[in-house]
């Protein structure tokens, strides 16, 4: 199919040439006579370009420039220009305008610059496909109440420059949601740069952030950017921010504030335009209490909190999950995707789901590659996931025959469950069960056999 050019001109002797040459050049050829008759063109035929004059009676080339792209934004127009009028140009161009073209026109120029905007079209169409792509990847699934209300969020804080902070259990997807802020962000053709604050040793993660200059530290040979200057014109994504040292904490605080910052061995402050997401797992507020975390940064990050739910609060998902994961699987693998019988779906709604969406993830793809039918039954599902099915909320409850024992291993079993799912913080825990953290630790520690009791 051959490309679509729609030439705009007061001057028929223009048109005629042009789509004389255009057309032995293998486009199809429209024309218009004024902005108005342009503007109707353009929606009934779709050109893929549009070469306009600035100068027609009626509606001039420049208000005609700017209704066409208030319609059709990715519609290329190459503005004509007569001599002396180039300043008209240059706004035009500021207006919208691919490039402009300036009279006599070279027929060669003319060529040229179309065959130029039509590529960069196509590229941007690319970039847009790619990006819709990315967007589907990288989104956070599900239709339940909990998932529709953080989409929301997501929407209402993406527009905005100011800093989120996403908090949620480790496997919930906060990274899913710190690339669909970026996604739709004002930013979202910059640099999603991350960081994992956990993972970089305490003596290398300001060189990380900051980056450093040459002979910095002995092992500094060369100048290195980091993350931060990286993530210039996009979006950092700090995760795990509650493991990162105090120290640095006070260095990105004033890299916030300031917009500014110093690489390590170096003198010379840089401006960095970075959007903040940051995310943890664990309860910054008592961190802030038991001063591990700056109290100003941690406001300085929760601008717009957003919390991601955990699966076993969202288990109407889970359907959705599989069907998502599985068809993923066997995509790669290159064959067609399993399907799962509604008893082990039920199975899989009985379980609790510690290691949250992930864990479900690595699941199915285990059972994509271990079960050698085409559907799941309940018996391909790993023992740990039956619960409900011959198990016991603690081993041997319903063997003890007093009443106030068996509350007590409940009660036992009850909390170190709970503490479990905060990742080993008992003051998370007690928070979240509005009791008192020293009967929590009182009563696990009852419950564990000192030395001298073990025979």
């Amino acid at each position: 199919m051959f490309p679509a050019v729609l030439i705009v001109d007061d001057n028929k002797s223009i048109i005629d040439s042009l789509e004389g040459i255009l057309s032995d050049d293998g486009f199809e050829v429209f024309h218009a006579y004024n902005g108005y008759e342009a503007l109707k063109k353009i929606h009934t035929e779709s050109p893929d370009i549009v070469l306009l004059d600035i100068w027609m009676p009626g509606m001039d080339g420049i208000e005609t420039l700017k209704e066409i792209k208030k319609e059709y934004p990715h519609l290329p127009v190459i503005m004509i220009t007569g001599h002396g009028s180039i300043e008209s140009a240059v706004d035009a161009t500021k207006s919208g305008a691919f490039d402009f073209l300036e009279k006599p026109l070279s027929i060669d120029r003319v060529i040229v610059t179309i065959n130029n905007a039509l590529n960069f079209r196509r590229l941007e169409e690319e970039n847009r496909y790619l990006r819709k792509k990315s967007i589907e990847k990288h989104s956070v699934n599900g239709f339940s109440a909990a998932i529709q209300s953080l989409n929301r969020q997501i929407m209402h804080a993406a527009p905005s420059e100011a800093s989120v902070l996403i908090t949620g259990e480790n496997g919930t997807g906060k990274e899913l949601v710190a690339r669909t802020l970026h996604h739709f962000s004002g930013r979202p053709e910059g640099p999603f740069i991350i960081i994992n604050c956990a993972a970089i040793p305490e003596n290398n993660i300001n060189s990380e952030l900051f980056g450093h200059d040459k002979g910095a530290f002995p092992e500094a040979v060369a100048k290195n950017k980091g993350k931060f200057e990286l993530a210039s014109g996009g979006t950092l994504f700090l995760d795990e921010i509650g493991d990162m040292n105090l120290a640095t904490q006070a260095m990105m605080l004033r890299a916030i504030e300031s917009k500014t910052f110093q690489r390590v061995g170096g003198g010379r402050t840089i401006h960095a335009d970075v959007r903040i997401i940051a995310a943890s797992n664990k309860n910054l507020a008592t961190e802030i209490k038991k001063g591990n975390f700056r109290e100003e940064l941690f406001y300085r990050l929760n601008v717009i909190p957003v919390h991601v739910p955990p699966l076993r609060e969202r288990k109407e998902d889970i359907p959705t999950l599989t069907q998502i994961f599985l068809s993923a699987c066997a995509k790669d693998a290159r064959n067609s995707a399993k399907s799962i019988h509604k008893d082990a779906m039920a199975l899989l709604h009985n379980y609790d789901w510690p290691g949250n969406v992930r864990e479900l993830k690595n699941l199915m793809e285990r059972l994509h590659i271990m079960v050698p039918g085409d559907t799941i039954f309940a018996n391909d599902i790993p023992h740990p996931y039956h619960v409900g099915e011959n198990t016991q909320p603690c081993p041997g409850l319903f063997a003890i025959e007093n009443l106030k024992e068996a509350t007590q291993q409940f009660e036992i079993a009850f909390l170190k469950n709970k503490i479990s799912l905060e990742s080993g913080d008992i003051q998370a825990a007690a928070e979240k069960l509005g009791i008192d953290p020293g009967y929590v630790e009182d009563t696990i520690e009852k419950s564990t056999p000192k030395k001298q009791d073990i025979k």
